[in-house]
């Protein structure tokens, strides 16, 4: 008895005490700095198998506004992701060293079926719609998912995409189909809307600027106007004999008349490792589009030095990564060139029995303009007007039980800090509810953690927290919970609260689980006509193709070996896993 009397007197003095919490600033999540295992996103029930690929999460922080930039990379036909985009052997396309210098994060998907027969993206098509299935619909999609992710602090305003060949004209398809997703896009070699796979080699007699246009604003339908915002830039090599080169000039010149207004041509600036860039700005002197050409280059990818030099990717000329990401940086019309706010500090302390102050000081260009504070509790508290300036200090009246919430600073920009994160507290008298006890872990897939606790006497129902934030609407009933849509090989931390008549518990003792990979790569060598036969790839006119990237492995016999990667469900490439 004299235990309990001690430790209610040690809760009930702590609720008059001062309760007072810091944080520090809290910086954009760090990534690993490393591309992803293979990844598997959504199903394409048109062109058949699911989206995979890869992602790159840098480690460095973003340099525009305080989040990150989000770029879609899109291969070129009998390219491939694993292969040609990411290599890690000899760095691909060469995307990581402007990932990390930019902040950015780098989605790398692998083009779903076969299309046209060589791994190909489906721009050729006649009709595109956002809704639709097939390319454009689970591109659109995973772009969603990555924005939507908080944990990767994307900025809608810095969504980008670039590709080669077929991803080129892909590129320019979802600049045209959604110009209110891609602030800007980067076509390299592309065909434009309207052409045929038969005409990749030569302008089709009719074929204008005029007629890549009018596609473009008939694709972006009601979307148009986001065009007064968007960016383009093409780029193409002298010596390219698969993609006719006057398409480049046409891409540009059409997205430019699917802009509006009128333009001027900037004097030719060398770009090193061959290039020329020509530059057009508009009537308000911004810099619109630019258009490369690169001295001697073929059919290929311009990596740049650290880039791989083989199979239409050139190592040895231009690095367009790192000059399409200063081009989009520098002319970006959707994000403010000013940095985001910051909170620097944070706090709560317990005035009386229900009154309780939440501090906090910010900084931000122009100053803050206003602190929102958010608090989960027995009064939920959603304030976005809690002051402004330097710092702020804001007292209010809540019903006896624990909390737990943030603070965020807002500048004249309307751009948002990331939360600083206040430490539980008790305003009042303790509950009579303890918190639960015996939460666990069961086997968690790549977007899924089950949960389960242990009862606790009084309880009606448990709140589920992820990372502090409340995941449930209304308490739960049961002992368990599934906490869904998280991201894949991500570490996350849970906690359960236990509510009933007197209110709700304190979170339980925290606990860190980490979801699985989306796929687990295996590798195979053996004969080709093992494979075959093992169903890891078919047979076409006497060759032996993999299954799913349909490369070519050589004869299908005894005689010839060759090492498969599985890097998803039905989906093999030539190699081991990287």
């Amino acid at each position: 008895m004299a235990i309990h009397i001690k430790h209610l007197m040690s809760r009930v003095l702590a609720a008059t005490i001062l309760l007072l919490t810091f944080c520090a600033a809290q910086a954009v999540t760090a990534g690993p700095g490393a591309w992803s295992v293979q990844q598997t996103w959504a199903a394409d029930s048109v062109n058949g198998g699911n989206l995979t690929g890869y992602f790159y999460w840098p480690a460095s922080q973003p340099t525009l506004g305080g989040k990150r930039a989000l770029v879609l990379v899109l291969h070129g036909c009998l390219q491939t992701a694993g292969g040609d985009v990411i290599n890690t052997g000899d760095g691909g396309f060469n995307w990581k060293a402007a990932a990390d210098q930019y902040g950015a994060v780098i989605l790398a998907p692998n083009a779903t079926g076969n299309v046209y027969n060589n791994h190909c993206w489906d721009y050729a098509n006649t009709t595109h719609t956002r809704s639709a299935a097939g390319h454009d619909a689970i591109l659109l999609d995973l772009v969603g998912r990555f924005v939507n992710d908080p944990q990767l602090a994307i900025d809608p305003n810095q969504v980008y995409v670039t590709g080669l060949s077929s991803g080129g004209g892909e590129t320019m398809v979802l600049g045209c189909l959604a110009p209110d997703i891609f602030a800007g896009v980067g076509i390299n070699a592309g065909p434009p809307p309207g052409t045929t796979t038969l005409q990749i080699g030569v302008v089709p007699s009719g074929y204008t600027a005029a007629t890549a246009g009018n596609k473009c604003k008939a694709m972006a339908g009601a979307n148009a106007g986001a065009f007064a915002t968007q960016i383009a830039g093409v780029v193409w090599g002298t010596m390219d004999f698969t993609v006719a080169q006057g398409y480049g000039p046409i891409d540009a010149a059409g997205i430019r008349l699917a802009y509006g207004g009128s333009y001027t041509k900037g004097a030719a600036v060398a770009v090193a490792g061959g290039g020329s860039n020509i530059p057009y700005t508009d009537s308000n002197g911004k810099v619109r589009t630019h258009e490369i050409t690169v001295k001697d280059m073929g059919h290929a990818w311009p990596a740049g030095s650290g880039g791989q030099n083989a199979n239409y990717v050139d190592g040895t000329r231009v690095n367009y990564p790192a000059f399409v990401m200063d081009f989009w940086f520098k002319n970006n019309l959707r994000a403010s060139a000013t940095p985001g706010p910051a909170m620097t500090s944070c706090g709560s302390t317990v005035v009386s029995g229900s009154g309780v102050t939440i501090s906090g000081a910010g900084t931000a260009s122009g100053g803050v303009a206003s602190y929102g504070v958010l608090l989960n509790g027995p009064s939920a508290i959603n304030d976005n007007a809690a002051g402004s300036g330097a710092s702020f200090s804001k007292t209010y009246n809540l019903a006896s039980g624990y909390y737990t919430g943030s603070v965020t600073a807002t500048d004249t920009l309307g751009q948002v800090s990331t939360g600083c994160p206040l430490a539980q507290f008790l305003v009042g008298t303790a509950p009579v509810l303890q918190p639960p006890t015996g939460l666990a872990a069961g086997t968690p897939t790549a977007s899924s953690v089950p949960l389960s606790w242990n009862a606790v006497s009084g309880a009606s129902g448990y709140n589920v927290y992820r990372n502090g934030a409340k995941l449930t609407a209304s308490p739960l009933a049961a002992t368990g919970y599934t906490a869904g849509g998280l991201a894949a090989a991500t570490t996350y931390s849970f906690a359960v609260s236990a509510v009933g008549a007197s209110g709700e518990s304190a979170l339980s003792a925290a606990i860190n689980v980490a979801t699985t990979s989306a796929w687990t790569c295996n590798t195979v060598n053996a004969s080709n006509y093992a494979h075959v036969q093992a169903g890891r790839a078919h047979d076409s006119g006497g060759y032996a193709l993999a299954n799913g990237s349909n490369q070519n492995m050589g004869l299908d016999n005894l005689f010839f070996s060759s090492v498969l990667a599985q890097t998803a469900a039905g989906y093999y490439v030539i190699g081991a896993c990287p």
